[in-house]
């Protein structure tokens, strides 16, 4: 079994050290695990600005990690200081395998809009069909499915069906995982699995209708186990280790 930990939406801040703070509790939690994961996927809007100076302090705090840790952007962030942080990431749009899994990082962001859409379904398609008989997870920031809260929706995905698409065509996509939301929800796509994440800072109300508001829920994050072509995501709470 490949165990994958989620991380998402940490908005790391050099003029706020509470988003730093919070990192760092995250990943107290994560080391805790009595199974630790086989990797870690940051799915964007890991800071709050996209400074170089930022991206910085998400390295120091990382480097406590010892598994290895895949981060994609997020509409906060900017793309060329990430890739500049982590040259060990080739592009915005990249595949590792993590055990058993390939993992495929998409990135999904439109320069100075708070939506996105895929940046590039050709590439998308031509590296599943790479290893059609390895199970796979699909990354991006922005969800490709409706969380059913207007305010939120209306800076999603802009083009989910075009991703959708791509999937169907592609049975061994056991997950399609994204952040944005600041909250974990879960919904079919594609005949697969989509899930949002926790944020490792603050998380949104998400209430059908409602006012765009912060809530009081804990941090969290998920973690996805993968058997083959079966899997299964949990939400972890920051600060909740095994007794």
């Amino acid at each position: 079994m490949t165990i994958i930990a989620q991380l998402s939406d940490l908005h790391l801040a050099d003029d706020d050290p509470a988003p730093v703070r919070a990192l760092r509790e995250a990943v107290t939690t994560v080391l805790a695990l009595s199974t630790p994961p086989d990797g870690v996927v940051l799915t964007g809007d890991l800071t709050d600005h996209g400074r170089p100076g930022e991206y910085a302090l998400l390295r120091t705090e990382l480097e406590r990690l010892p598994m290895p840790v895949h981060p994609l952007p997020g509409n906060h962030d900017d793309v060329d200081a990430l890739l500049e942080a982590f040259p060990a990431v080739p592009a915005a749009n990249y595949a590792v395998t993590v055990g058993g899994v390939r993992l495929v990082c998409c990135d999904s962001t439109i320069p100075g809009q708070p939506g996105g859409t895929l940046s590039d379904p050709e590439w998308l398609e031509a590296t599943l069909a790479e290893e059609p008989g390895t199970p796979a997870v699909v990354a991006m920031h922005h969800p490709p499915f409706p969380i059913g809260v207007r305010w939120i929706d209306e800076m999603g995905h802009a083009d989910p069906d075009r991703l959708s698409t791509v999937i169907a065509r592609h049975p061994q996509v056991v997950r399609v995982i994204a952040g944005h939301v600041h909250a974990g929800s879960v919904s079919g796509f594609a005949g697969t699995v989509a899930t949002t994440c926790p944020s490792t800072y603050r998380q949104v109300h998400v209430d059908p209708g409602g006012r765009q508001a912060l809530s009081t829920a804990k941090a969290g994050f998920a973690l996805h186990l993968i058997d083959g072509l079966n899997a299964v995501t949990h939400f972890r709470t920051v600060g909740a280790t095994a007794v």
